[in-house]
């Protein structure tokens, strides 16, 4: 069967090299060289983020165990980082609009070097305290840098449509090929030099304090609020207010919520679906593969927001359709394939056909990605960008603490049909997002706010 892992990747590296090399003029944006050279200077950065971020995801369960923790334990300080993003990553994140997004890029770099030199401690408060600063710097990471991307494309005077291309490009670097480099960078740190688990995080370090380096002596500084007078809580209650008084700003919360959680959840469950057995799987070029298939469909997002035609708010229907369908597949062939009751040995039957539903599932994961971007840009208002980003994963970070805790209660087909089930309403949602679409922006909402912060807060 190790043909056919080979085979899948070989197959989905050729359609990636073939979108990418027969886009037409139709398939691209003509722009500015000025416009090139920002990009270009977004992309690296954010490449450099993505490096330091991907580089620990495999080691971190790893690492844990390698002290001597077990999986009770390992699960409690996971629980901690999504804990600590719901939390304390709201309100960081949030201070963003008012405080300044460089600033708050800056702040991501330090405290995920921080997170990053905890792990030379074999201590569990130390390592929980590692946890705790990492679940601040992934909010800062998927908040912050879109933030200042958006308001400083704007205030460059860029046109809309080319910040799309920003989006699918940074997606297809940062969360694909970076991503796989990555993982055969930590192998080679690890495996081949022996440095041992600590060593990806501290190249992981590095590449996050270039990055920090290069936003100091590049970058400039925007915010989304910069009012002297608005604290925190009223901060926190006008984006409460911008989403609930605009109902497109709620369904596209609502949306990512589910398809993240969805999303995560899935990184959980794709090992134990594809080896109910023990099976030996390569977990390795399994995720290269994984991220191969993103890039597949950052590339297919690139082309179809070229597209003025064609709206966003319309394809992506189709998108959560295709992957709400591709995570009902281990229920299906539970069903349809005979189980083996053979212990070890290679990938089965039914594990194959999985993957290959996998990889369509990561696929709709890279045209999501680019895609959701540009909804938020259209839709979020820039005075409190980076605060309703960050409300929007106060429900993904529950959800996700929920799974973990009770990862274990429930048979692994229950939790793929829940998924499949969350991805399908968010279809339903997306199609009455696309209904509304065209209905003026509510601008009222700031009226609210202003009246919201007059208002004496009742306790």
């Amino acid at each position: 069967m190790e043909l056919f892992f080979y085979a899948v990747f070989g197959g989905l590296g050729a359609v990636v090299a073939v979108t990418e090399l027969s886009k037409s003029n139709k398939d691209r944006i003509n722009t500015s060289s000025a416009f090139n050279s920002f990009k270009n200077n977004y992309l690296i950065v954010y490449s450099l983020m993505m490096a330091g971020d991907w580089l620990q995801g495999p080691y971190v369960y790893y690492l844990y165990s390698t002290y001597g923790y077990g999986k009770g334990d390992i699960g409690q300080l996971f629980i901690a980082g999504f804990g600590s993003s719901m939390l304390f990553g709201t309100i960081v994140g949030s201070l963003a609009d008012k405080q300044g997004r460089k600033r708050a890029c800056v702040t991501y770099c330090i405290t995920y070097i921080l997170s990053c030199i905890t792990k030379h401690s074999p201590h569990y408060k130390v390592l929980m305290l590692g946890r705790i600063l990492g679940g601040i710097a992934t909010s800062l990471l998927f908040s912050a840098f879109e933030s200042w991307l958006v308001a400083e494309h704007f205030k460059r005077g860029f046109d809309q449509q080319w910040l799309s291309l920003t989006f699918s490009k940074a997606i297809f670097l940062g969360n694909g090929l970076v991503a796989i480099l990555s993982g055969l960078f930590g192998n080679v740190l690890v495996d081949t030099l022996a440095l041992g688990p600590v060593a990806p995080f501290d190249a992981a370090s590095c590449f996050l304090a270039i990055g920090m380096a290069i936003i100091l002596s590049s970058w400039s500084e925007n915010f989304g609020d910069p009012s002297e007078n608005k604290d925190l809580l009223t901060q926190f209650r006008g984006a409460a207010v911008a989403i609930a008084s605009d109902e497109k700003i709620a369904l596209l919360g609502a949306i990512q919520s589910l398809f993240e959680g969805s999303m995560y959840t899935f990184v959980f469950l794709w090992t134990p679906a594809l080896s109910p057995n023990d099976e030996e799987i390569p977990h390795g070029f399994i995720f290269a593969t994984f991220m191969l298939a993103s890039m597949l469909g950052s590339s297919l997002a690139s082309r179809l927001m070229a597209r003025s035609s064609l709206r966003v708010e319309s394809y992506m229907q189709i998108v959560f359709a295709v992957s709400s369908a591709a995570l009902m597949l281990p229920i299906l062939t539970t069903f349809l394939v005979a189980p083996s009751g053979v212990k070890g040995g290679s990938i089965s039957f039914s594990g194959c056909i999985q993957l290959l539903g996998f990889c369509a599932f990561e696929s709709c994961v890279g045209i999501f990605w680019p895609s959701i971007m540009k909804m938020r840009s259209q839709y979020i208002p820039e005075e409190a960008r980076s605060t309703i980003m960050n409300f929007f994963r106060i429900p993904l970070n529950i959800f996700v603490c929920v799974v973990l805790y009770n990862v274990d209660a429930f048979p692994i087909t229950v939790m793929f049909g829940m998924c499949s089930i969350f991805l399908l309403v968010a279809c339903i949602l997306q199609r009455r997002l696309m209904v509304i679409s065209d209905k003026p922006k509510t601008e009222d909402w700031q009226l609210k706010d202003r009246d919201a912060e007059s208002e004496p807060l009742n306790l």
